[in-house]
């Protein structure tokens, strides 16, 4: 199987221009080599006097940070609708979708009035939804914020996380696939 010739040294003091040398929708396709996981991350709104209202937004920018303290990381776009929700709240919940879950995670990905009517989730920790059927939650607790680029990333601290058996929902290649064993 013929290689592909390493990629030319980057110097770390190199301006921006010099960096960038491709273009958004190169990007985008180089990153989309890159399999990830379906998340849906929730909270509550601050309170307004009515019902309880939610915020939620389909992510795959999910990952684990530490082990001791348990942090994990994750980040949404400063155009993002839900921004001021997630930067006011204290606390939050992350779904992991299982494979069959992908009309939730189309569902999480679109503007629409309430994401979550007709989505069967329960209430943790957090007191933010928890999507029944994912195959892990993770309940946290605000540790760190930070402005990149054209998002913001966000580092939770995980007071409690669950799991069940079964084959969980990724994004590779711009289509949902599953994490179905090879062999």
């Amino acid at each position: 199987m013929p290689h592909a010739p390493p990629p030319p040294a980057a110097s770390p003091r190199a301006p921006r221009a010099e960096r960038a040398d491709f273009t958004a929708r190169e990007f985008r396709d180089a990153l989309s080599e890159f399999a990830t996981g379906v998340t849906v991350i929730a909270t509550r709104e601050a309170a307004t006097g009515g019902p309880p209202c939610y915020a939620g937004f389909t992510a795959n920018s999910f990952n684990s940070v530490s082990l001791d303290p348990p942090l994990v990381v994750w980040s949404l776009a400063l155009a993002a609708g839900t921004l001021e929700a997630f930067e006011r709240c204290e606390r939050y919940a992350i779904s992991v979708l299982a494979h069959d879950q992908i009309e939730i995670a189309r569902r999480f990905a679109l503007p629409h009035a309430d994401r979550f009517a007709g989505v069967p989730y329960v209430l943790g920790w957090a007191q933010a939804p928890l999507i029944e059927g994912a195959v892990a939650w993770f309940e946290c607790r605000h540790h760190a914020r930070q402005p990149a680029g054209d998002h913001v990333l966000f580092v939770g601290e995980v007071v409690r996380c669950a799991r069940r058996h079964g084959p969980g929902l990724v994004f590779h290649h711009g289509r949902f696939r599953t994490t179905a064993p090879l062999g």
